[in-house]
């Protein structure tokens, strides 16, 4: 039997109880979900999957990730909500390609773990399904395991293996919706030039589940930079901006006072800026050139500390910029920027 999975969430019960359902069937997974944006999200996903079926003992195919296939057959269909049309063709792609694959391997029975998923319509999946069998040589096999307490349970297992617990189901039209809807910025869809670790990013969350031990959740202030720029007299300078640097408007013009060696502070504060030689000295780091600091950027934790030695509190708002030299003349300094409530996971040690 071939099993289309979708996430380790759904995958990791869903097999466990097909093997107990049918002991004599060969099971194989395969994952094919082009739908999963970012790129990033989707090799989370897959990793996870892995480790899933390396532990149950499952082989494990992996599908092309046809973006540009995907969004042709869901054109006109971006802005219809989940459990949609949107919904039906997406099920339709990556359950036909299923069937392709199942007949190359000369398997005559598929599934899929979406129906393990309390966000997907069963009677949507089924009906999907049972068109797809009546056109080809497969036979689909339904299974409901999310009945009589089988969403708990698979939560649970889930919790106790660690798994990857993402929060929307993969596209970026849902996603975009969800966090509209909760007021939340879609921090998945972004990353920093600099490659930067940001806290709650895919990429922080693809080295915590290399670890295949508990986690907790934490809440947080989280914090993105959309764009800056600092000029001097009409010239753009090279600039790096620290974590939590959130201005009081977006377009602030100044002049500088000395406050010491390599710090000065703005006429029309709160605003920073700190010379890349006062940053290396705090920082006990050598960084030759703006530059060089985007190429290898400090650990957020790390322009944290920076912060409280500065400003003598880890969660002030102030502006702080780094440049070569400190500013002499009229400036400029151009910064979108938000903070928000978020929420991240941790491995589960307090120390």
């Amino acid at each position: 039997m071939l099993i289309h999975i979708c996430c380790s969430v759904d995958s990791h019960y869903f097999l466990s109880r097909l093997r107990e359902l049918y002991p004599k069937a060969s099971l194989r997974g395969f994952f094919y979900n082009p739908n999963i944006h970012p790129k990033e999200e989707y090799d989370l996903r897959l990793m996870d999957v892995k480790r899933s079926c390396e532990k149950l003992k499952i082989p494990l195919d992996e599908g092309e990730y046809k973006l540009d296939s995907w969004e042709k057959s869901i054109k006109g269909l971006e802005h219809i909500p989940e459990r949609g049309a949107r919904c039906t063709v997406c099920f339709k792609e990556r359950l036909e390609e299923t069937a392709k694959h199942a007949i190359i391997l000369g398997e005559k029975e598929i599934t899929t773990t979406l129906l393990m998923s309390p966000q997907k319509s069963f009677e949507q999946l089924k009906n999907v399904a049972k068109n797809i069998e009546k056109r080809s040589e497969v036979k689909f096999i339904f299974e409901d395991f999310r009945s009589s307490g089988g969403t708990q349970a698979q939560f649970a297992l889930a919790k106790k293996e660690g798994l990857y617990h993402q929060n929307y189901c993969g596209c970026i039209y849902a996603l975009l919706a969800q966090r509209q809807k909760q007021r939340e910025p879609a921090v998945e869809l972004s990353s920093y030039i600099n490659r930067q670790i940001l806290p709650g990013s895919i990429v922080e969350k693809e080295l915590l589940y290399k670890h295949n031990l508990p986690k907790r959740r934490q809440g947080f202030l989280n914090y993105r930079l959309h764009k800056a720029a600092f000029s001097e007299d009409k010239k753009v300078l090279p600039s790096y901006v620290l974590f939590y640097s959130l201005p009081s408007r977006k377009v602030i013009k100044s002049h500088w006072e000395l406050l010491e060696e390599g710090v000065a502070w703005s006429s029309k504060g709160p605003l920073i800026a700190l010379s890349l030689e006062k940053f290396n000295a705090l920082s006990k780091v050598k960084y030759e050139s703006i530059g060089a600091l985007f190429k290898n950027p400090p650990l957020v934790e790390e322009e944290l500390k920076i912060r409280v030695k500065l400003e003598g509190e880890i969660y002030s708002l102030t502006p702080i910029i780094i440049l070569e030299s400190l500013p002499k003349g009229k400036t400029l300094f151009e910064c979108d920027a938000e903070i928000f409530q978020d929420v991240r996971e941790l491995l589960a040690r307090l120390s």
